[in-house]
């Protein structure tokens, strides 16, 4: 479904944060993208969802090289939920939600779609007139997911989170996230935190922007030295 190839860039002039980087995520993936801090993560995420333009190499979908902008790339089914979840303090839950599908102008889809939301996250209908800034860490959370899945989406690329989360939340995204993916949503988990090892089927490690190891998740849980090395 989505396949990179040689991919290099970064935020300088002549300085790449991902070498050679090279994967490829399946139709209906879960897939966990795990590395410490300053591995070139996030980066990717930024590269894949169109912020950041290869400098050399391929990001493409279903055989088409993606865009560089943002737009276009949501349009073709890649929504990006960024670290630090990145919501809108001053709007509501619901205003929120309705960014995430800002381009579409039909009222009723766009009103199933956030009932869909709801359903998934029903503490966030029952404040959904509550600004977004006053939430918890968690609650924000489910609100960057939510908003999200407001376009439809058939990727969702979701970044770090676990940042700064309780363990007991930090479950109960993932577990969210893995049911996303059983009702077709393919996942790409951006993480530190080895604990995505156990819902992701398939994971690629990063360091220094490169990636030093991929296979199945439940493999990498199982191998001491990788895990001990960079996680």
């Amino acid at each position: 479904m989505l396949e990179i190839n040689g991919l290099c860039t970064g935020y300088r002039p002549q300085v790449d944060v991902l070498h050679d980087v090279a994967m490829t995520v399946e139709d209906g993936g879960f897939v966990a993208i795990l590395g410490a801090n300053g591995a070139g993560k996030t980066t990717l995420a930024r590269s894949i969802s169109g912020v950041l333009k290869p400098r050399s190499g391929s990001i493409s979908l279903h055989g088409s090289t993606l865009p560089s902008d943002p737009e276009k790339v949501s349009r073709l089914g890649i929504s990006h939920v960024p670290e630090a979840r990145g919501v809108f303090g001053g709007l509501s839950i619901r205003e929120n939600l309705h960014l995430g599908a800002y381009s579409l102008r039909d009222r009723h889809i766009l009103s199933e779609r956030e009932e869909r939301v709801y359903a998934m996250f029903p503490i966030l209908k029952d404040r959904r007139q509550q600004q977004a800034g006053t939430l918890s860490g968690g609650q924000q959370q489910m609100l960057a997911v939510g908003r999200g899945l407001m376009s439809d989406p058939k990727i969702l690329i979701v970044d770090e989170p676990s940042l700064g989360l309780a363990p007991n939340l930090v479950e109960g995204v993932m577990e969210t996230l893995e049911a996303l993916n059983e009702n077709g949503v393919t996942i790409i988990l951006i993480e530190q935190n080895a604990i995505a090892l156990e819902f992701a089927r398939w994971c690629y490690v990063l360091r220094g922007g490169r990636v030093v190891a991929h296979d199945t998740a439940a493999a990498l849980a199982n191998n001491d030295v990788l895990r001990d090395s960079y996680l």
